[in-house]
């Protein structure tokens, strides 16, 4: 324990050197500090930590009942010692205004000692008491903190383990169809009727398992803040447009009817036309899902005070006042037991805050409860450059007519390169269609060696091969002489979407980059574009 730290404060000079030589023969290793008034007796206070105060009452300026006051405020647990005349008031008043205790002079020497060392005593003592106090209560605190935390762990977990179960289920529904449909169709038993229904059933569950795994790529994008956009002019009736056409059959297979009310002025945003998009769909799907057989659901666009408002409402389930707060966060859903009546992996509602928020903008869900509806809003700052605008029409206009066309590859030889054997026979089989001549190879030196040989007119590559990945066979390419193929127009094809993994491929040597699963009239008309056919447009010939 710290030697104890006395203060003495009087006027009187000779008591002050008296005093402290008195307390230090008789109390063992006491440290004794002292001062002649008031004003200087709280700055030492304020810098030192005292175990006991003995003070005079009658000081020029502030007295001792004054000093004792404000120690009390400042420190109330600080035992403070008043030296008194004869006065008995004077004691009384030093009692009651908080005073340890109080001597009367002429000073008696033992008593002192004793008062001084009781009064130490006691103040070490509520010290310690106070000190333990803080621990229980921080050892408290913490204990809540553990709870807490444990929890919250807990109820993590829970939310992993469904979200793991559900994710077991969503990825195995569509594959046993897939599966069983496969199956059926290789006995070569079915009817016309069965045999169009079979391939439009494995179309449709091979579409579903795409959207899946898209849904857990972008959520892994997003939690490693990798989810990049590709900002542009974006008019958001066409992105409404287009959302809602999209998902008109899901709508109308449960007879649900589906409205927009977009106004007449156009509105554009600073945007990723495919992100917003993206924000449009999975509002229209969820309030879909949720809505029953015969209901309603509208999507409505106004501008308010230079802000895009994007509305949602449906007449279907609602939403809880207890899952509200949580409706945009990951894995969750309202229903995440085996017996649910809704399927999904609860990931559509957090992708759209993220990406709405990515726009500087924001999202807000609202239902009255249980079985009365919902309503989604969508905030978004709108885009005022009129040049801007117009030049996003231009696109959007080129982006249609790229969609809604099929083009001409006749005579065309294509190279593709991937060392995938089924992914190399469907190309082949795709672009035939087409009328093109296709050659496949697995690797990158086959690629050099076909490509120098036969001079196709355009290389497909995977990005991801087995000897040298497809950037280093495109800087191959590009360091041959053009008439050994240097020139030759090539496209990455490859598993990595996004602006990143399209800006790295072009800055390799690519001209286009085309994202897996392909789309056969997107990526007929990406060949075609290579080759300055793209004004050449005819539908795909009929594969016999």
């Amino acid at each position: 324990m710290n030697a104890a730290r006395i203060l003495i404060i009087d006027d009187d000079l000779t008591l002050l050197q008296v005093l402290p030589e008195t307390l230090r023969l008789r109390m063992n290793g006491v440290v004794v500090d002292t001062c002649d008034s008031a004003q200087v007796a709280l700055e030492r206070i304020g810098s030192t930590e005292y175990d006991a105060i003995l003070c005079d009452i009658k000081m020029p300026g502030m007295d001792g009942l004054a000093l004792l006051a404000e120690i009390r405020v400042r420190q109330p647990n600080l035992p403070t010692l008043l030296i008194t005349g004869h006065d008995e008031y004077q004691a009384l008043q030093a009692l009651r205004g908080g005073a340890y205790d109080f001597l009367q002079k002429p000073i008696d020497r033992d008593y002192l000692v004793a008062s001084l060392t009781r009064a130490i005593g006691k103040g070490q003592l509520g010290r310690q008491i106070e000190q333990q106090q803080i621990l229980a209560h921080r050892a408290t605190e913490l204990e809540r903190i553990v709870e807490e935390r444990t929890r919250e762990l807990r109820e993590a977990n829970r939310i992993k383990d469904e979200f793991l179960a559900i994710l077991s289920h969503e990825l195995r529904t569509p594959l046993t169809s897939i599966l069983a449909w496969t199956k059926l169709l290789r006995t070569g038993k079915l009817d016309h009727v069965t045999f169009d229904r079979a391939l439009e059933m494995i179309e449709r569950n091979t579409r579903s398992q795409a959207r899946l795994i898209e849904d857990l790529l972008d959520v892994s994008r997003i939690i490693a803040g990798k989810l990049p956009l590709d900002i542009r002019p974006v008019e958001l009736e066409s992105v409404i447009k287009t959302a809602v056409e999209t998902m008109r059959p899901a709508a109308d297979a449960k007879s649900i009817r589906l409205e927009m009310l977009l106004g007449t002025e156009s509105k554009f945003v600073a945007g990723d036309s495919f992100r917003l998009q993206q924000v449009i769909l999975n509002l229209l799907s969820n309030a879909i899902k949720f809505t029953p057989n015969g209901g309603e659901v509208v999507v409505k666009l106004a501008i308010i005070d230079s802000q895009a408002r994007i509305t949602v409402s449906d007449t279907g389930m609602g939403i809880t006042a207890e899952f509200l707060p949580y409706v945009f966060e990951r894995f969750r859903q309202a229903d995440g037991s085996s017996t649910r009546s809704q399927s999904g992996l609860g990931l559509g509602l957090a992708i759209v805050r993220h990406l709405v928020e990515m726009h500087g903008g924001t999202v807000q869900a609202e239902s009255p409860g249980a079985g009365q509806g919902a309503t989604f809003t969508v905030i978004i700052p709108l885009t005022a450059s009129q040049e801007l605008t117009a030049n996003s029409q231009r696109q959007n206009e080129e982006i249609d007519n790229l969609k809604s066309s099929h083009v001409i590859l006749d005579d065309l030889r294509i190279l593709i390169v991937d060392d995938d054997a089924e992914t190399r026979e469907v190309l082949t089989v795709m672009l035939r269609q087409f009328g093109a001549e296709v050659m496949a190879v697995a690797s990158c030196k086959e690629a050099i060696e076909v490509l120098t040989q036969t001079k196709p007119d355009v290389l497909l590559s995977d990005i991801a091969l087995p000897d040298e990945d497809g950037y280093a066979l495109i800087q191959k390419v590009r360091m041959l002489e053009p008439e050994r193929g240097g020139l030759t127009p090539a496209a990455a094809l490859t598993a990595h979407a996004g602006i990143e993994a399209r800006a790295r491929a072009l800055s390799a040597g690519f001209q286009a980059h085309v994202a897996k699963p392909v789309d056969a009239p997107h990526l007929a008309a990406v060949i075609a574009d290579l080759c300055g056919r793209g004004g050449q447009h005819v539908s795909a010939k009929p594969q016999r």
